[in-house]
């Protein structure tokens, strides 16, 4: 994933991932057809290359570890399953935890983002919601990470 973007414009990649995705779900894509549609996003919503890129990249990753990153989701958000959830909303998180696991952003800084996404396309219980099972899930991992004492 391209990593020197800046602040602005990765938040920019990240808004058109999510709207990426959105599209991927609603209309049930397989993953071959993404091709077709990212086409026609950027040509619709043209933007620099890298951070198209990032973008693209985004989008991948998230599906290509949808079978990893639903569980997590599920297993961190109380009494609530993956069907449930607003789209925008499964999608933020989804996209934040591919990012938690497999890039080298901050974490402070995906949860940040996420949040602002579901602030900005999200319901009004969106945030809270979004920041409580991401927060659980970035807990969880720090603790596997962490070197045993003993």
């Amino acid at each position: 994933m391209p990593s020197d973007l800046g602040g602005v414009e990765r938040h920019r990649g990240r808004e058109a991932a999510l709207q990426l995705l959105y599209q991927w779900e609603i209309c049930r894509l397989e993953p071959s057809a993404l091709d077709e549609i990212k086409e026609v996003y950027w040509s619709v919503h043209p933007g620099p290359e890298r951070r198209q890129a990032f973008a693209d990249a985004l989008v991948a990753g998230t599906i290509e570890h949808v079978a990893e990153i639903d569980p997590l989701l599920e297993a961190n958000a109380d009494n609530w399953r993956l069907s449930r959830m607003a789209v925008v909303d499964r999608n933020v998180m989804r996209m934040a935890v591919y990012e938690l696991l497999h890039s080298d952003t901050p974490p402070a800084v995906v949860i940040d983002e996420a949040l602002e996404l579901a602030r900005t396309y999200g319901g009004d219980e969106a945030v809270p919601f979004v920041n409580g099972v991401l927060d659980s899930i970035n807990r969880t991992r720090a603790i596997r990470r962490t070197p045993s004492t003993t």
